[in-house]
């Protein structure tokens, strides 16, 4: 497709399109891509992040990440920073799935070790972490009890012990983002979140067991600090959200902010998906902290599925989690919006960051991270598709351009509908093991969806983020066992 008029390189892979391309742009639209992905993207990408680019109060530039496509008001992809004092929040730059997000696992298990058992491992990791429409945990709470968990996330589980004091340093926000109130969420939210936690879910959420292989490794140092130590390493990481709890809170500020956005607030939108509301006034800051909790739930939900894995490999391998150095590398967050401090114009400014289908990747030196990754840079997880692999990076400094955000995947090249008219569950299912790569899945449908030629390529995606300085490749995972939704 031919690209957008006006659209210019600034960097090696960064394209500017300016704001004289659509009346009403009040920044500019930047893609951070390679040439060849540039050319591969739909033409939902341009349209998109150049209306991101009219949103009241963005700063600086609208973004899409190299793993951008058509979404639901933002792209896939995109970063937009609002001024809080004359900026909106859109639950279009968040997404239906809040926190979506990936959490990798460390062993000290050789893939030599592993494949013995790897059949009866992912058996075992299919039948304890439910995953599917519908799904539902073993934790059933009441009401009153979701509640306080919305509001207190990954915390309320370690206190119930579902996990590890250390895995709250290694998650984002310390796995509670403070300001949740379960006061401003829907009674129709809390019951479809209720017996959600500890569920993978479906469509592209999944877990996987996969290796680190030698040649796989592009920076020693960082994957010894990030505790990757061993030749043919394995490990676990999976991707999952906030469920149906956070697809209500999303709907529910949809529809509430439709109606006041014009009338009220008198702000127009050249795309009703991207409904907002100012982030001071009642509805914006009302959405803000139902959001939260959604965020919350979302920690809970990964906390309570790390604690289910850590059981199901000391029953196969038997020994204690411990003794299999199970220990979480991070855990982080694709769909949010948060108040982040940023250096714009020279100026450190707090700014209300959304990321929808994007990850937070901040450089050295940032006080939001733990001690241990302070020097290093974050640990950043993008997952790659089933069949092809994904990478572990870290965080540069050059990420202060994007507000310090990277991809948070392949990006999708088909739809899901496409996907499923061209490829067979069954049929990749014995076409993955011929690989040597080992499925359970609970709906075939849902996984032709899924299939690896439906994603672009994650070497070229990640490598794209390299050159746009956002983040730095440490190494690349390989998957020897998948379980999906």
């Amino acid at each position: 497709m031919p690209l957008p008029k006006g659209i210019r390189r600034v960097a090696e892979a960064v394209w500017e399109i300016p704001p004289s391309y659509k009346q009403g742009m009040r920044v500019p639209a930047r893609v951070c891509a390679s040439e060849r992905l540039l050319g591969e993207m739909d033409e939902g990408v341009f349209e998109q992040v150049t209306n991101v680019a009219m949103l009241p109060g963005i700063v600086r530039c609208a973004f899409c990440m190299p793993d951008g496509h058509w979404g639901y008001g933002f792209p896939i992809g995109g970063v937009a920073a609002m001024d809080p004092d004359t900026g909106v929040i859109s639950p279009g730059g968040i997404g239906f799935d809040i926190n979506c997000g990936m959490r990798l696992l460390l062993t000290n298990l050789t893939e030599a070790e592993v494949r013995p058992r790897l059949r009866l491992l992912v058996d075992r990791l299919f039948a304890r972490i439910p995953a599917g429409v519908g799904s539902r945990g073993f934790l059933d709470l009441k009401p009153a009890i979701f509640r306080k968990v919305v509001e207190q996330g990954a915390p309320w589980c370690i206190r119930e012990g579902y996990g590890w004091e250390e895995d709250l340093e290694r998650t984002e926000e310390g796995g509670r983002i403070d300001g949740a109130d379960a006061a401003t969420v829907s009674a129709r939210a809390v019951e479809r979140g209720c017996a959600q936690i500890g569920t993978l879910g479906s469509g592209n959420h999944y877990l996987e067991v996969q290796v680190v292989r030698p040649e796989n490794v592009f920076d020693e140092a960082l994957a010894r600090a990030f505790g990757l130590t061993l030749p043919n390493q394995v490990v676990v990481m999976f991707h999952c959200g906030s469920r149906g709890f956070g697809h209500q809170v999303a709907s529910d500020y949809l529809m509430s902010f439709l109606k006041v956005m014009g009338p009220r607030y008198h702000i127009a939108v050249p795309d009703r998906e991207l409904a907002c509301a100012p982030f001071g006034s009642p509805e914006g800051q009302d959405y803000f902290a139902a959001m939260k909790c959604a965020l919350n739930m979302s920690f809970a939900n990964r906390q309570v599925i790390a604690h289910r894995i850590r059981e199901v490999f000391a029953e196969v391998f038997g020994r204690d989690p411990r003794e299999l150095g199970m220990s979480q590398v991070y855990d982080v967050c694709h769909n949010t919006a948060k108040l982040e401090r940023h250096l714009v114009d020279g100026r450190v400014r707090e700014l209300l960051v959304h990321r929808k289908g994007a990850t937070r990747a901040f450089g050295p030196g940032r006080e939001e991270l733990p001690a241990m990754y302070r020097e290093t840079g974050q640990p950043v997880i993008i997952g790659g598709s089933m069949q092809t692999g994904s990478y572990l990076l870290a965080g540069t400094p050059g990420g202060s351009e994007t507000f310090f955000s990277t991809a948070h995947g392949s990006g999708r090249t088909m739809s899901r509908h496409e996907a499923k008219r061209r490829f067979s569950g069954r049929a990749l299912e014995r076409s993955m093991e011929e690989q040597g790569i080992l499925v359970r899945t609970a709906s075939y449908g849902g996984f032709a969806e899924e299939a690896g030629a439906a994603y672009k390529d994650i070497d070229l995606v990640v490598a794209a983020t390299e050159l746009a300085g956002i983040s730095r490749r440490v190494v690349r995972l390989v998957p020897i066992g998948n379980v999906k939704g």
